[in-house]
């Protein structure tokens, strides 16, 4: 069986990477969202990170323009043992973030 990576879960996977990044301008680790249906996503990736700079009343930082991946791979785990899955980064959306 293929475990179909919604839209919606692809939106917590890119929500949890955003943050497990944070600052840095490369990431090399893994984030861990559980889906709805009890399903355990481990993405594992290596990232180039680019920015631009943004003036906020706050003061100048630099915000996220594009997330990059050099390498990648998505695990999906259930009750029942390891799942295929149809997991693509490019549908996290984090190029062209402008």
């Amino acid at each position: 069986m293929i475990y179909s990576v919604s839209p919606e879960l692809n939106k917590r996977i890119a929500e949890e990477l955003l943050e497990a990044i944070g600052t840095r301008n490369y990431f090399s680790g893994l984030v861990r969202v559980v889906s709805d249906d009890d399903v355990e996503c481990t993405l594992r990736t290596s990232c180039v990170v680019y920015r631009r700079p943004v003036v906020l009343p706050e003061g100048e930082g630099r915000a996220i323009r594009s997330v990059i991946p050099v390498w990648w791979e998505l695990h999906t785990v259930c009750a029942a043992g390891v799942l295929d899955n149809d997991f693509s980064f490019g549908d996290l959306h984090l190029e062209n973030m402008e």
